[in-house]
């Protein structure tokens, strides 16, 4: 599979392959073109549509005896290898690593999450925190000495508490936030010293799944797939809305001679799409090629670190120094002094969508970001009224809203449609269906340096 072509506005590539003033149309083998707008970044795979034949194949030939039968092609080692891998037992053979990144702040979820207790140590959905269910619906799959949780140095102390069957020596606190690229790259190199042929996957801390045993089976598929292939593997969820708060991911139909996890539902990676507008999502939607980006990757450690020294050459070689010093007096002083240099950036655009040999699982087990209020609202139970309600709250007349309350009585009256959460020293008042509006109120706070409600 080619590489990944990121085509925007003014781009020679751009101007070449896209009528000015039009749309951008991604390829749907098997079907006509759909024409969609906004930003997308395409990934150009090695599919092809069906009737495509290349030159000097039976059927472009048409010199010599080209009435006789196309002879079948022998196979080639390559796909014997990978069929007789595919009758091995790959849970003997590899050794699976857990990677949670938790070092988020959840600010879309404020005046309950802040920096010092971010959502994934809070009790949003469930029984415990959200890290701790994260790290839950791994067992008995992972054992906790192969889990490693990356999150910061204002939270560390909370992870530790909150999770102490993990070893302290698997808690990875960064400086500071560098996005997701630094974060899986620093977990990389700490596991190479380990096992650098074993499957590491990457999830973040704070997701809401219902189904764990569909979860559990399709990360096996997608161990299996990463260890036996050597490729990366993204896990793409079933939309059932058009929604434009996710990223989305356009998989391919065809199959692929490499891909022997066809059968099984594994997938090419077309595309992958920027959050989108709703006309768009809902084209998104209709077209059925089309999966929410869960922002979950599983890979082999050797492969993914060949993949930041040739997308991502700097940032490897920035945590090839840090590495240098881990188990040394040094480690904390370089690792501070080279975070202040790297740049931020997400592992989807330094890496996801410069490689060629991404593939996707498409999902089904009950999936949410928890991203914002009328997320956890829609997630909740609700009483007759369609109220979500925990604390001590009157409702007279109220419908369809949400209130979690904070040690003082609220009561409403006649009102409906509302989120309201209430903290010592903040209270939130919004109507739902504009809940994302809270991280104005977040930045709002960052401009005025109020860092005592962050």
């Amino acid at each position: 599979m080619k590489s990944a072509r990121t085509f925007r506005p003014g781009s020679l590539a751009y101007r070449a392959e896209f009528v000015p003033g039009g749309v951008p149309t991604l390829p749907v083998p098997g079907r006509p073109h759909m024409a969609c707008s906004g930003p997308f970044r395409r990934h150009r795979g090695n599919v092809r549509n069906a009737g495509d034949t290349a030159a000097g194949s039976p059927a472009a030939d048409t010199g010599g005896r080209g009435s006789q039968p196309p002879q079948p092609e022998p196979p080639r080692p390559s796909q014997e290898r990978h069929r007789n891998m595919k009758r091995i037992n790959l849970e003997h053979c590899m050794n699976i690593y857990a990677v949670i990144m938790a070092g988020g702040v959840g600010s879309r979820l404020w005046p309950k999450s802040r920096e010092k207790t971010p959502k994934q140590l809070l009790h949003i959905l469930g029984e415990g925190t959200m890290i701790q269910n994260t790290i839950g619906r791994l067992q008995p799959m992972i054992a906790y000495e192969n889990i490693y949780i990356v999150t910061n140095r204002v939270q560390m102390e909370g992870v530790r508490e909150q999770n102490p069957q993990i070893p302290a020596g698997n808690i990875i606190a960064e400086p500071f936030g560098r996005n997701t690229a630094p974060c899986v790259a620093l977990a990389a190199a700490m596991l190479r010293d380990k096992d650098p042929e074993g499957v590491m996957m990457v999830l973040p801390a704070d997701h809401f799944i219902q189904n764990v045993g569909e979860f559990q089976h399709k990360l096996k598929l997608a161990c299996d797939a990463a260890y036996s292939m050597r490729c990366l593997v993204t896990m793409g969820i079933t939309p059932t809305r058009p929604e434009t708060g996710f990223g989305y991911i356009q998989k391919g139909e065809q199959p692929d001679p490499d891909n022997i996890f066809y059968d099984q539902g594994l997938r090419p990676v077309l595309t992958f799409a920027e959050k989108p507008d709703l006309p768009t999502a809902e084209r998104f939607l209709a077209s059925g090629d089309f999966l929410w980006n869960s922002g979950m990757f599983i890979w082999r450690v050797d492969t993914i670190e060949q993949e930041f020294r040739r997308h991502l050459p700097e940032l490897y070689d920035q945590v090839e120094a840090i590495h240098a010093t881990i188990g040394t007096d040094e480690y904390q002083d370089r690792l501070e002094s080279i975070y202040r240099q790297i740049h931020p950036i997400s592992i989807d655009y330094g890496v996801m969508e410069k490689a060629g040999n991404v593939y996707v699982t498409q999902c089904e087990f009950g999936w949410s970001d928890v991203g914002s209020w009328d997320e956890t609202y829609r997630l909740s139970r609700k009483d007759a009224n369609a109220n979500s309600i925990i604390g001590d709250v009157v409702t007279i007349d109220t419908h369809g809203s949400f209130i979690r309350t904070a040690g003082k009585m609220v009561a409403t009256v006649g009102v409906e449609d509302l989120i309201i959460v209430d903290t010592p020293d903040a209270l939130l008042i919004c109507r739902r269906g504009q809940s994302q509006g809270v991280q104005a109120v977040v930045d709002y706070l960052r401009r005025k340096k109020i860092s005592s409600l962050l």
